[in-house]
């Protein structure tokens, strides 16, 4: 399946710089699978009959939920691109239903990041693009936030 991206650049256009989804959306998912692991080697390490079957079961049910967050983690970042070219900024999201923004270079007006401790850390951030009489755009949790910003404001 080829990149968004590849499907509407025009003649002469070409891509300067591509981020996706921070893998932070993973946390829940790798939290989950840490936690279905204990439950299972805690009900190895017990000898209580209802406590190992306590044990199994909660750590079934927490693998389950570990493996919808780890696909629904995945999904998201399969299906989020952004990438700047030598004319754009384009954003785009979703699979089925398809959410996307397109800003002229000529018309961004600023371009901020907001970054929490963690997330200077870890190396995302969510991106605003304001844009001269286009108003508003907030990217949510990119990598390398400051590279992207960096990407569309040196001309």
């Amino acid at each position: 399946m080829a990149r968004y991206i590849d499907e509407i650049l025009q003649p002469g256009e070409r891509v300067l710089y591509s981020t996706n989804a921070h893998w932070i959306f993973y946390f829940p998912a790798i939290v989950a699978w840490i936690v279905a692991l204990a439950l299972l080697i805690l009900s190895r390490q017990t000898t209580v009959d209802g406590l190992i079957l306590l044990c199994l079961v909660a750590s079934g049910l927490v693998a389950l939920a570990a493996l919808y967050w780890t696909i629904k983690g995945w999904f998201h970042r399969f299906t989020t691109e952004t990438d700047v070219t030598n004319l754009r900024v384009v954003h785009k999201t979703g699979f089925i239903k398809r959410r996307t923004f397109e800003m002229a270079l000529d018309k961004v007006e600023s371009v901020d990041v907001d970054q929490t401790i963690l997330g200077r850390i870890l190396n995302y951030g969510d991106v605003t693009i304001r844009g001269v009489g286009e108003g508003s755009e907030t990217i949510k949790t990119i990598a390398s936030p400051l590279a992207f910003r960096s990407s569309i404001t040196t001309r």
